[in-house]
């Protein structure tokens, strides 16, 4: 114990103070050799030129690919409305968009119908003015629904889509607010299942005025890993019930006979696998062993999906496919910009060096650490100077 009474010696103890001076290493100080490339006229015009030259025909090969595609699309969200009830009659010009070898000398046309439960069917009649060589494929594009939002694309359980019967305990809070209704589990839960899309489109093409009808199919529609991926539920029945929105195919709920089997039903595992951008396609039919015919085709489709809950719109689309995938100009469009861009910023180079030429000087004189050390010898000076005032 030090003394604290009159004529004690206290001992004064010092600490020097923690130095924050970074270690004296090249990593830490900066000094780790580095390669910076001085850019000149004759080093970035042969870069220019090589991207022009790579880049041309890579665009015009994608652009040329993309014409190759016909299709045919048809916005039919406002068909329960617009179209005739009697009688078909022309869908107005800015509701169809169509691409074919051949000019297509009749306009679409649509109906629709209602039966006696209310059910509304859109009845919509295209030419196909040539025949469309295999594969033929039948897409539904929505607009305007965000399929990207994250709370949305979290809002589903793995172990219910694996086919295991979860508790609603230990069911994903993501699928929240979808998670239960009268004290029994939602079965498939979540924001995704709920929405699906449920129009209904006819599994053939019916012909029209002697033209045969074309079959579809909507077998492997899917990804092969989403049919490895979705099990058969190993629930009971009287242990779930279908999400809100379902209500209309399953009106008295599930019974042992009618639970979905999400293990073959594909247009589900093409609705859960969720979109990256408000207006996507997503694949409901296709036809990959016979061409297309010419001639006029009805495709009827059952009126379900509200469309008026998130302000978008919904089509039809008949469309064959490309090495690159469907009708797209605008990638190829990109690989021209940029082609074009750099031949002009190489011809703008290649002239101000002809008629302006620069006389380049000896990187080798570039000395950065000569004026650093001139600069720490001004300083040293001056501190000493400022001492002897002192």
């Amino acid at each position: 114990m030090v003394s604290l009474f009159k004529g004690a010696k206290v001992p004064l103890t010092k600490e020097k103070p923690v130095s924050k001076r970074p270690p004296n290493t090249a990593f830490r100080q900066q000094r780790l050799k580095a390669w910076q490339p001085i850019l000149s006229p004759q080093s970035v015009l042969p870069l220019l030129i090589f991207v022009a030259c790579i880049f041309t025909p890579i665009g015009i090969g994608l652009i040329v690919s993309a014409t190759k595609v016909q299709d045919l699309t048809i916005d039919y969200s406002h068909c329960d409305t617009k179209a005739s009830t009697t009688a078909f009659v022309d869908i107005p010009k800015k509701y169809t968009m169509y691409h074919f070898k051949n000019k297509v000398e009749n306009k679409p046309q649509w109906k629709v119908t209602e039966d006696e439960s209310g059910d509304k069917t859109c009845e919509l009649q295209f030419e196909v003015p040539n025949e469309i060589k295999r594969s033929v494929f039948i897409y539904y594009k929505l607009t305007n629904f965000y399929q990207n939002h994250r709370r949305y694309v979290q809002s589903f359980d793995t172990k219910q889509i694996l086919g295991k019967p979860i508790k609603l305990d230990d069911l994903d809070t993501s699928c929240s607010p979808i998670r239960s209704r009268d004290d029994k589990i939602i079965y498939p839960c979540g924001l995704i299942a709920n929405s699906m899309f449920n129009d209904t489109f006819s599994q053939k093409l019916n012909g029209v005025n002697n033209t045969g009808d074309y079959d579809l199919t909507n077998k492997d529609i899917s990804w092969s890993v989403d049919r490895h991926r979705y099990k058969a539920t190993k629930y009971n029945a009287s242990d779930i019930v279908p999400p809100p929105n379902w209500m209309k195919k399953y009106p008295d709920g599930y019974t042992d006979e009618n639970i979905p089997n999400i293990h073959t039903w594909e247009e589900f595992q093409v609705w859960m696998r969720t979109a990256a951008f408000p207006k996507f396609y997503k694949l409901a039919l296709k036809n990959e062993s016979v061409p297309l015919p010419n001639g006029t085709y009805q495709m009827n489709i059952e009126l379900n999906y509200p469309i008026s809950l998130f302000g978008g719109t919904k089509s039809f689309v008949l469309t064959t496919n490309s090495a690159i995938g469907g009708r797209n100009m605008s990638l190829g469009v990109l690989y021209l910009i940029v082609a074009g861009l750099c031949a002009l910023f190489g011809i703008a180079f290649l002239v101000k060096l002809i008629f302006q030429p620069r006389t380049m000087g000896d990187h080798a004189y570039l000395n950065f650490n000569d004026e650093e050390e001139d600069d720490d010898e001004n300083t040293h000076t001056e501190t000493s100077v400022l001492r002897e005032i002192i």
